[in-house]
């Protein structure tokens, strides 16, 4: 079984910075893309930027230039640097990662997995 624990979300003022963390632990033999969604009160959930498994990115217009997306293969973890936050900005962050794991006779099973989401609030 594969989790997506997200971490670094909270209460931040306009102009500031938060940096998000997704850790995916279990029986994991390999991680290809890995993307950051969010999802506002009453939205629907949108992508904010992904990376591939060459890191490769990509950002939402709403994102470019503000946000970073990286990753660390050595601790299957993705991170978002969010710089000059807005308002706009306040939503449920997700991590969602397309993933491999090996079964017990063998078997390579692959699918997309879905973090449980953290908050990210932008107000003074």
């Amino acid at each position: 079984q594969v989790q997506l624990v997200e971490s670094g979300g909270g209460l931040v003022q306009p102009g500031g910075s938060l940096r998000l963390s997704c850790a995916a632990s279990g029986s994991i033999f390999s991680i290809y893309a890995m993307d950051w969604y969010r999802q506002a009160p009453g939205k629907q959930r949108e992508l904010v930027a992904p990376i591939t498994s060459g890191s490769s990115t990509n950002y939402a217009d709403s994102a470019e230039g503000r946000f970073t997306i990286s990753r660390d293969d050595a601790k299957n973890t993705v991170y978002l640097q969010m710089n000059s936050l807005k308002p706009e900005d306040t939503a449920v962050y997700y991590c969602n990662a397309d993933i491999a794991t090996e079964d017990f006779s063998g078997r390579i099973l692959r699918r997309n997995y879905w973090g449980q989401g953290t908050q990210v609030t932008v107000s003074s």
